[in-house]
């Protein structure tokens, strides 16, 4: 078993007994208590400069311990927002990356209380409904769908809810196949992993390869292995509209020197 059907497996039987019915009246319900700025998609949708979305991500399977399991997600938070990052990636999952959705939940608290338009995204492995009424609940603004990671019937499952609860969706790919497979859902916004999540390894010229394939009227992301302003400028050169970056972020001394040099790109 690779890496991400062991994550997935991990996630369907963790879920196993959270698992009910999520009827669009609660989603709907959901969706009118956003009040936190503008949208993911509206944010990352600027022409003059490169975006970046920052993650919060104390561990992950190919980098080992990132941050201390103490880590403070709101202090994180505060030097992104500080920073100027356009939107933030939130690490939900807790077994493979060490983040919590109290994480989420204590963010948006923070971006609301100090008038922060700062749109996020729950980064986590989704595969039912409820996950999506967790993060509307929570103040996402956005949630992951990794394409390679479900069948067409849970990818419209998601969708649905999230259109219905008024959140964006993050398409995330790998292979030209998965763009296709992305592709029938209408995306608004499409992400190219550089790490291959079978075997964990990054390569910056998958973004290189996809993004030129992707249409024009898609916002396009280009995430993982972008750790410097040269990773960013190749990013920018084959088109993206913007970059996710966690590590290098999480483990830069100056987080707001990064991000100027990735707005730069």
């Amino acid at each position: 078993m690779d890496k991400l059907s062991e994550i997935m497996a991990a996630k369907r039987h963790a879920l196993s007994k959270q698992i009910r019915p999520v009827r669009d009246q609660e989603l709907e319900r959901l969706g009118r208590m956003q009040t936190q700025g503008s949208s993911f998609l509206e944010a990352l949708a600027r022409k003059d400069r490169l975006s970046v979305i920052a993650e919060i991500k104390r561990k992950s399977p190919s980098a080992g311990e990132i941050a201390a399991a103490t880590l403070d997600a709101v202090d994180q938070a505060r030097e992104y927002v500080n920073a100027e990052v356009d939107c933030m990636s939130i690490l939900t999952d807790t077994d493979y990356f060490g983040g919590t959705l109290q994480d989420l939940w204590d963010i948006v608290e923070f971006l609301e209380v100090h008038k922060r338009k700062t749109p996020c995204l729950r980064k986590d492995f989704m595969v039912h409904p409820i996950q999506v009424a967790e993060a509307a609940e929570a103040g996402a603004r956005c949630i992951l769908i990794i394409v390679r990671a479900l069948e067409d019937d849970e990818i419209k499952a998601l969708r649905d809810a999230a259109e219905i609860a008024g959140l964006d969706i993050l398409y995330e790919i790998h292979e030209e196949r998965e763009l296709e497979k992305a592709l029938r859902f209408g995306p608004k916004i499409v992400g190219v992993n550089n790490r291959d999540l079978k075997r964990f390894k990054t390569d910056l010229s998958v973004s290189e390869l996809l993004i030129p394939q992707i249409p024009d009227d898609i916002i396009k992301v280009s995430e993982s292995g972008i750790f410097d302003l040269e990773d960013a400028e190749r990013a920018s050169a084959c088109g993206a509209n913007a970059i996710l970056v966690g590590e290098a972020l999480m483990r830069a001394e100056d987080p707001e020197k990064l991000v100027e040099a990735f707005h730069n790109a």
